[in-house]
């Protein structure tokens, strides 16, 4: 990599770190927060001052020893004592407010990206299109959560070490190297039949000695960034695979699956274990390099300066002080030496935070465009005629009605499964959606939800949604899901418990035939692991039951449960819409379920030479 090359590469991420930095101290925290860089930034500056006091404290101590001066030696003591005394208040202070800044900038962080990661649905759109678009793995995000847990905490904890160690180590060097200008002396030396001096000699050495050792710690090291970049995501996929082990541990135990998935894990593992023999082996050899380079530092400023010293050209106690300066300055110098294992891991922290950074960004710019109740027309005209996509509207009050025009639903890799369907959804109907597996029904669904990815040219169309869609409007998938916590809490999701009185819960349970369960509200469980899939989407049921929503949307919602049950709770359930003056959409295959619905909305193959697999025919069910 030429120079030109290699800068360019320092100013690129120079620039992500900065993009990734300042939204921090720009948010409503910003005055705590540059507060608290400003007291860190003021503690290096008292800590770099001391370091100079203690240096010149060297000279006259080691001067008092030399010429046996009892009172001086005794003198020095108590300054060092106080010296010490406030060494001790600042490095602790210092500490203790550069974890206190970290702390705050990791909390701010992660709460900055759960947000955006859960807002617009973005947690679902980014998981979708992993596994759906002919992107390669390398251009979409892997494990947004180690990313928001891990990578996150990396970031504040390198970003905030390195750069306040930088500025350390310039202004260190900044101070010191005056002091060690006028300690040098001049270095005399003949060449060609003349003599040369060289002023600031020990300067000079300072400058070659840190520079050699920066340049062969690149060229050992170089290989880090790399690997470390590796190493986190190899270590996110062995962990997302055990949490996935714990998830299924059911299926997978019914299954016999035992061997296939420890065959599964050891093979992670053993990439993981890999690759982290590549980071030792690499690491072992920065090592034998720094460890060397370290050790020689500590006597190269003595044996340069020796000769002055028993010529009885300097003291002992300015030998001292040489050593102590050449110290400094060598070690402010050999930052990039002392740094290289962390930065390698910060910049592999700082490209998979960019990356995430960038994902999100595309979700939210996406979302933007396609919010359409909040353009102009030629806004919306501009919006459409840049990426094709739904348009969701509002219906005028007077018509409480769900309209599909012209609605168009691909697969990420272009093929069309229905072009230009148009149907309606009005107050007392009752549609039955089927047709062939994988001919879109639930996809259909999902442009109705409106979750339909906005990151790919994979539908277009309008939806026009009665105004009390989204408050009014609850799907039931085939697998629903229950968080981790009280079965009160698990009916009510996501709306807070708080809202239903016991009696409306427990009638809930009653009329999605779980009455096994009417006592158990404060009971704390694995809902999704404990309950059978039966139980599973009859506490689905029992949601919708308890919230009482006008429009309800049942995707294969009964699939797991017996006909007597299936039957039982289909035709509570058109009661409640009828009562409520609402409408039912199920997807199923079942006979039985069809005697429910007056509508077909059947998914029915085209012809080999029509553009789209599939045509949606709407008729009597």
């Amino acid at each position: 990599m030429t120079m030109m090359a290699k800068f360019s590469a320092l100013q690129i991420q120079a620039r992500k770190v900065w993009a990734l930095s300042l939204p921090y101290f720009q948010s409503t925290e910003k005055w705590k927060a540059r507060l608290l860089l400003a007291a860190v930034m003021a503690l290096n500056l008292a800590y770099v001052y001391l370091n100079v006091q203690f240096n010149d404290w060297n000279r006259v101590f080691y001067d008092a020893i030399q010429n046996k001066q009892a009172d001086v030696f005794w003198k020095q003591m108590g300054v060092f004592c106080l010296l010490a005394t406030f060494n001790i208040i600042v490095v602790v202070y210092r500490m203790y407010l550069t974890q206190i800044l970290d702390l705050r900038w990791r909390e701010w962080m992660t709460h900055h990206y759960l947000a955006r990661w859960m807002q617009n649905k973005a947690y679902y759109q980014l998981e979708l299109a992993r596994f759906t678009s002919g992107a390669p793995s390398t251009a979409l995000p892997d494990n947004p959560d180690q990313r928001i847990q891990e990578d996150a905490k990396l970031f504040t904890e390198y970003t905030i070490s390195l750069t306040m160690g930088f500025l350390l180590a310039v202004i260190n060097m900044a101070a010191f190297i005056g002091i060690l200008w006028g300690l040098s002396g001049g270095f005399e030396f003949k060449w060609g039949g003349n003599t040369y001096v060289v002023i600031g000699f020990m300067v000079w050495l300072a400058l070659l000695y840190s520079a050699a050792g920066s340049i062969f710690t690149h060229l050992i090291g170089k290989n880090l960034v790399g690997l470390n970049f590796r190493q986190q995501k190899r270590e996110a996929n062995f962990r997302h695979h055990l949490i996935r082990i714990r998830e299924y541990s059911e299926s997978i135990a019914l299954s016999k699956g035992e061997a296939v998935e420890r065959s599964a894990l050891q093979s992670r593992f053993a990439s993981v274990v890999q690759n982290t023999l590549k980071l030792l082996w690499m690491q072992k050899k920065l090592t034998w390099f720094t460890s060397g380079y370290g050790q020689l530092a500590i006597v190269f400023p003595f044996i340069i300066a020796a000769p002055r010293y028993f010529s009885g050209a300097i003291q002992l106690g300015e030998l001292m002080q040489i050593g102590s300066a050449f110290g400094e300055v060598q070690g402010s110098m050999s930052w990039l030496v002392n740094n290289y294992s962390s930065l390698a891991t910060w910049k592999a922290t700082t490209d998979r935070l960019t990356s995430f950074e960038a994902s999100l960004r595309t979700v939210e710019t996406q979302h933007s465009v396609f919010s359409t109740r909040k353009m102009s027309p030629d806004q919306q005209n501009v919006a459409q005629a840049a990426i094709k996509n739904i348009a969701y509207e509002g219906t005028p009050k007077a018509a409480d009605v769900l309209l599909l025009q012209q609605l168009t639903l691909s697969l990420p890799d272009g093929q069309q499964l229905v072009q230009h369907a148009e149907l309606r959804v009005g107050v007392g109907d009752s549609i039955i959606v089927s047709g062939p597996s994988g001919s879109g029904k639930s996809t259909l669904f999902r442009a109705i939800a409106g979750i339909w990815p906005f990151t790919n040219l994979d539908a277009e169309g309008r939806i026009e949604r009665p105004d009390d869609f989204e408050a009014q409007a609850m799907f039931i998938p085939q697998r629903p899901y229950f968080p981790n916590a009280t079965l009160r809490v698990a009916l009510a999701y996501p709306d807070a418990a708080s809202q239903y009185s016991d009696a409306a819960l427990r009638t809930a349970l009653d009329g999605a035939l779980l009455p096994h369960l009417m006592q158990r509200l404060d009971d704390e469980d694995a809902w999704g692991q404990k309950l059978s899939g039966g139980e599973q989407q009859r506490l689905a049921i029992a949601r919708v039951f308890l919230k009482n929503p006008r429009w309800i949307f049942a995707d294969e919602a009964t699939s797991a449960l017996d006909e007597a049950t299936e039957t039982t709770l289909y035709q509570r359930l058109l009661v409640q819409v009828q009562s409520v003056q609402g409408a039912l959409v199920s997807i199923a295959h079942r006979p039985a379920v069809a005697a429910f619905h007056t509508t077909r909305w059947r998914f029915e193959p085209n012809d080999a030479g029509a553009q789209a697999k599939f045509a949606i025919r709407s008729m009597p069910s």
